[in-house]
């Protein structure tokens, strides 16, 4: 079994990295879907708000024509028309107007509105119909001559949209059509809005008229994706189902990310669903590097290379012991002790050694931030290590493990006066938590404090209290300006309340003022003397 052992440590630690790593990759593709998801979201509702706006002109279009009767002029209209500012308010509008209501045979009754509004002589066409009512174009603006007269109820796309706001008495859209050029714009995809003209005063008469606006989709979806600020996103916008007959919209910026992260949404326009296909383009962010998790593995495999090295050559060890034993039985006792020892503490820092890493790797944006960050934070508990083998892992001095992190961070010339302080002894746990734990206090002061720019500016004070059972820490930061609590605590903060509040059973506080940083920690004595 002990042969075997390092092959089995080995497997077992790369598969359990292999496995984290991929837990972080699936983590990360995860949070890029749901980020994606969010801004879908974001350009479904900018669609919705401008489709709303657009549909409101048929509610103010009713109240114009409800306000005079129904009685406008050609005239009057187009002043109304123009006072909408069309090309800067209502991108995509290609036209409104009122539609006439009659039965078959009253032909010349139409006619004769029509003359009466516009002061010309146009006929209804076509000139017959196999439906129940024949509603030609009396107003439409912008104005088009051969529009004028013609029945739309002729036509089946529009007889089904304005039978159904008959029906409902709501505002009801075509389905999918293409719109002639006009306003200098050539044909596009769009779709046509229908609702009814009632009498004044008599809610369940005959409407007097319909009104009706057209609108070119690729304008009216474009101006809702393009206003500030940008969303990275590809929008394919369907009348029904997301078949290529019936394309609404395509954006111009190509997608990106491959189709998995395609999100499809769905949405009610006028009684006519519209499926709506959003995909992330080359602007979109992921929220994590997807090296990180590569980097989590290629740690995990070299850790365990580096375990199952150990146990072979501990399986070593253990043999060579064993030949000992019949020479020197009492040495053999004390070196297996020893190495009793030493697996406990390098299991120990194997974990601390693992935790650090999956912590920094979290929070690292690259893998220079992360090879920096992570590196220092070694350098630091190798201080700590280096002092206890010193001391053959007996003690180790407060004030010397202080002068040592921080030479390692401001240099190894440090002012005279910055440490001050009673000889405090402190055990293995407390002297690798404090080494730590003053090390990321240094490398804040170096990065936020006045302390990168003169280490006058840092001063480290401690005493035992009166009873001689806690040791208080004072950490101040001179500071030229005020200083505020960060918005979110990164990991070196956590490391260091972890340290102070966990590993020693002690308490942090942070007074963040107007003239700087201070720190003040209180530390029972028992856990550090242990």
């Amino acid at each position: 079994m002990k042969k075997h052992f390092p092959i089995v440590a080995f497997a077992a630690v790369a598969l359990a990295s292999l496995a984290m790593a991929g837990f972080a990759y699936l983590a990360a593709e995860e949070a890029t879907r749901i980020k994606f998801e969010a801004t879908a979201d974001d350009a479904l509702n900018r669609i919705q708000s401008r489709v709303d706006l657009h549909l409101s002109l048929l509610r103010e279009l009713d109240a114009f024509f409800s306000a005079r009767a129904g009685q406008v002029t050609g005239g009057e209209f187009k002043t109304y028309f123009e006072a909408l500012q069309v090309e800067k308010n209502f991108e995509g509008l290609q036209s409104l107007g009122l539609l006439g209501v009659g039965k078959p045979g009253d032909e010349a009754l139409l006619e004769q509105a029509i003359s009466e509004r516009l002061n010309v002589e146009k006929p209804i066409f076509p000139p017959t119909s196999d439906g129940d009512w024949r509603m030609p174009v009396l107003l439409m603006e912008p104005f088009d001559r051969d529009r004028i007269g013609y029945d739309m109820f002729s036509d089946p796309q529009a007889r089904e949209a304005i039978l159904a706001a008959m029906e409902t008495g709501e505002a009801r859209a075509t389905g999918r059509t293409l719109l002639g050029p006009q306003l200098g714009v050539q044909a596009s995809p769009g779709f046509l809005l229908f609702s009814t003209l009632e009498r004044p005063g008599a809610p369940e008469a005959q409407p007097i008229g319909m009104l009706f606006a057209a609108f070119r989709t690729q304008e009216l979806v474009k101006s809702a994706l393009d206003k500030f600020p940008a969303l990275p996103v590809n929008a394919r916008v369907f009348d029904g189902g997301s078949d290529a007959a019936n394309l609404l919209f395509q954006s111009e910026a190509e997608p990106a990310y491959g189709v998995d992260f395609t999100t499809v949404r769905q949405l009610l326009v006028a009684g006519r669903p519209w499926t709506i296909e959003f995909r992330p383009t080359a602007g979109f962010t992921r929220p994590s590097s997807p090296v990180v998790p590569l980097l989590l593995g290629l740690f995990g495999v070299l850790l365990a290379v580096a375990i199952a090295l150990l146990q072979r050559y501990q399986a070593r060890a253990y043999d060579a012991m064993s030949k000992l034993q019949e020479a020197a039985e009492s040495s053999l006792l004390e070196k297996d002790l020893m190495l009793q020892e030493m697996k406990h503490r390098i299991k120990n820092s194997i974990t601390r050694v693992l935790a650090i890493a999956r912590q920094t790797a979290a929070n690292a944006k690259d893998i220079g931030e992360f090879q920096e960050s992570f590196s220092a934070r070694l350098q630091a508990m190798a201080a700590s290590q280096d002092m206890l083998t010193r001391s053959r892992w007996q003690k180790a001095d407060l004030g010397e493990l202080l002068r040592i992190e921080l030479a390692q961070v401001f240099g190894k010339e440090l002012p005279g006066g910055m440490l001050s302080g009673p000889r405090v002894m402190l055990s293995e746990t407390a002297t690798q938590a404090l080494g730590l734990t003053f090390h990321e206090l240094a490398t804040n002061a170096l990065k936020y404090g006045e302390a990168g720019n003169s280490t006058d500016a840092l001063k480290v004070e401690w005493r035992l209290t009166d009873e001689g059972d806690m040791l208080a820490l004072f950490w101040r930061e001179t500071s030229n300006a005020a200083v505020t609590p960060p918005e979110k605590p990164g990991f070196g903060t956590r490391l260091i309340d972890m340290n102070i509040t966990r590993e020693l059973k002690g308490t942090i506080r942070r007074d963040y003022r107007a003239d700087g940083l201070h720190i003040e920690i209180e530390i029972p004595l028992g856990g550090m003397r242990n």
